[in-house]
């Protein structure tokens, strides 16, 4: 048997992770600014993350949701403490894609309708709802098309007052939309979305999956507009590695024996990682770090010869070129062993580096891209 080929692929295969460093079968060294796909958060191998998973896998990797797990409960207490979500409640999964499909299913046993409001693009995921509000048809199959999703501009209060009433069941909206190539929806546009949203009783996505758990400089990336969603969903950096995601909860709508379900989601290995990501976090201040490196990083790419124009919030960052990016990404790849990410704009890096990156490494890649486009 053979793989189904559907990623396209570097040749290089990395078997060794430490820090925001990876090492090739060859014994090549490479500087991780991607982390896949804004996934490692804490840093590749990390000790505290390696003992936490180990013990628990000493103890027992898996029981289903049928029985009580405490360490459940340990992980969502966490999680409340340090994004100030104490009073929500979390349900656990497995993927991005997955808290989108449960966000959406929520939102919709709550409001009864099934119209949902969605942004020009958008990624949410690549399974039957979540990719019926993703923006890009090619990625779409027959059988994805409800004609449930309204599409609507980004940062378009005008739009979006023309389209929100009371028959729309929700409104779903990225944090910080990152495979577009980093934009930010605008805290006035966030703020008008809640408040429309709380005029026709509508449930309030937000989708922090890439940009949650700190890569903004705050826990969330909606919390810099000082909003309140009534949905939260979270994946990629809160495992690591580990596959682990979650949909944060608002009290006032009620759950019911039975409305959702998941064999592997919340197992006890899962929620080690998760603990483990969150303590770290916490221990090594990681939201701070986030916060001052991508100012550092933010600022000094303005003023690259080259860079048209640098959008994000901490270490969530698109860097637009004067040129097509994919020749700037694999001589960084391939001639200076700097891994850095792509997206649907074609002259778009992505910065997605783990949040415990130094100046050190900052330096190194603001000096290697400064020549790399000279």
């Amino acid at each position: 048997m053979k793989l189904f080929e559907v990623y396209p692929r570097y040749e290089v295969e990395p078997v060794k992770g430490n820090g925001c460093y990876v090492w090739d079968k060859d014994g090549n060294q490479y500087l991780d600014l991607y982390g896949g796909h804004a996934v490692i958060s804490v840093g590749h191998s990390h000790p505290h993350y390696i003992q936490r998973i180990q013990d628990q896998l000493n103890q027992i990797a898996f029981y289903s949701n049928s029985v009580k797990m405490s360490i459940q409960d340990d992980m969502a207490r966490k999680l409340g403490e340090l994004s100030g979500y104490d009073s929500y409640s979390f349900f656990l999964c497995n993927s991005g894609a997955e808290a989108i499909e449960n966000a959406l299913k929520v939102a919709s046993f709550h409001s009864t309708k099934k119209k949902v409001i969605v942004f020009d693009k958008a990624f949410h995921g690549r399974t039957s709802l979540a990719i019926e509000a993703t923006d890009g048809e090619k990625i779409k199959a027959p059988v994805n098309h409800t004609g449930n999703f309204i599409r609507l501009p980004l940062n378009d209060e005008e739009a979006l007052e023309q389209h929100l009433n009371d028959s729309i069941g929700a409104v779903l909206i990225e944090g910080i939309q990152g495979i577009s190539g980093v934009h930010i929806p605008s805290d006035d546009f966030l703020k008008k979305i809640e408040f429309l949203c709380q005029k026709f009783n509508v449930p309030f996505i937000i989708d922090e999956i890439q940009s949650g758990y700190g890569r903004s400089g705050k826990f969330f990336a909606h919390q810099y507009a000082d909003v309140k969603p009534d949905i939260i969903t979270v994946a990629k950096g809160m495992g690591n590695g580990f596959p682990v995601s979650g949909v944060l909860v608002n009290p006032n709508i009620q759950s019911w024996m039975g409305m959702l379900g998941t064999t592997f989601g919340g197992s006890h290995l899962a929620c080690a990682a998760g603990l483990a990501v969150l303590e770290i976090m916490d221990k090594e201040l990681l939201i701070d770090n986030s916060a001052k490196m991508g100012e550092l990083l933010q600022t000094a790419l303005t003023s690259i010869e080259g860079v048209e124009e640098v959008r994000g919030r901490g270490l969530m960052i698109g860097v637009t070129l004067d040129r097509p990016a994919k020749p700037v990404r694999d001589t960084l790849v391939f001639n200076h062993r700097i891994f850095t990410g792509s997206s649907t704009d074609p002259n778009t890096l992505r910065i997605l580096p783990p949040l415990s990156i130094g100046k050190k490494e900052v330096d190194q890649f603001l000096s290697t891209l400064k020549h790399v486009l000279s």
